[in-house]
C-alpha cells in the first residue's frame, strides 16, 4: 500500500498540490497537517502515518523536507520505517530507501533541508538584532490625558468611550493603569 504524508508549515499555506501529487502517485491513504517541519514534536498526523504503515508499504512524500527538516529526525523516521520494512519514497525527488544510491541522496537532501532551516533562523535573528531599536511594540494611540480629563469632569466609562470613539473596556483598562501609577 502507498501511504502519503503532506505537510505545510502554516495554516495560510495550501496542501492541494501535494495531495494531488500523492494521489497521482497512487497513494490510497493520505495524512496531512499544517505544522512546522523543524521537529517531529506536535506532528500528530506524522505519528499516525508512521504507526499506520505496514510491512512492504511505501511511505510517500512529495519532497523529503515535507517529512522533516532535521537530519536527526529524518534518520529516526527512516530507522522506524526500516524496522517495519517500509520504504520511504519522494515523488518529486529521485530518492527512496530501496537502494544505496537513493539512500545517499536522501541523506544529502536531509543535510540541505536542515541547513536551509538554520540559514532562515540566522537571517531572522540578524534582522531582529539590526532593527531592535526600531521595534518597541505598538505605540499607544489613545490619549490617556483626555480620558483622565473626561473622568474628572464626571463622565463614566461608556460616555468617555463614545466621546473618544473607543471601546469602554479600553477606558476601564487605561483608567486602572493610571490609578496604579
Amino acid at each position: 500500500m502507498k501511504v502519503g504524508y503532506a505537510r505545510v508549515s502554516s495554516v495560510g499555506q495550501n496542501l492541494e498540490s501535494q495531495i494531488k501529487s500523492l494521489k497521482d502517485y497512487g497513494c490510497e491513504k493520505i495524512f496531512q497537517e499544517k505544522v512546522s517541519g523543524t521537529s517531529t514534536k506536535g506532528r500528530d498526523q506524522l505519528k499516525l502515518a508512521l504507526d499506520f504503515v505496514r510491512e512492504n508499504d511505501d511511505f510517500v512524500v512529495t519532497r523529503i523536507d515535507r517529512c522533516s527538516r532535521s537530519i536527526c529526525d529524518m534518520q529516526l523516521i527512516i530507522k522506524q520505517l526500516e524496522e517495519k520494512q517500509v520504504s520511504l519514497v519522494a515523488t518529486e525527488q529521485p530518492i527512496s530507501t530501496k537502494d544505496a544510491t537513493s539512500k545517499c541522496f536522501l541523506d544529502m537532501l536531509s543535510v540541505f533541508a536542515e541547513f536551509e532551516t538554520n540559514l532562515r533562523r540566522e537571517r531572522q535573528m540578524d534582522g531582529i538584532a539590526v532593527n531592535r531599536h526600531k521595534f518597541k511594540g505598538k505605540q499607544q494611540t489613545i490619549d490617556i490625558d483626555r480620558i483622565k480629563t473626561l473622568k474628572r469632569e464626571g463622565m463614566g466609562a461608556t460616555a468617555i468611550g463614545k466621546e473618544m470613539n473607543i471601546n469602554r473596556s479600553s477606558v476601564y483598562r487605561l483608567l486602572k493603569r493610571v490609578e496604579n501609577i
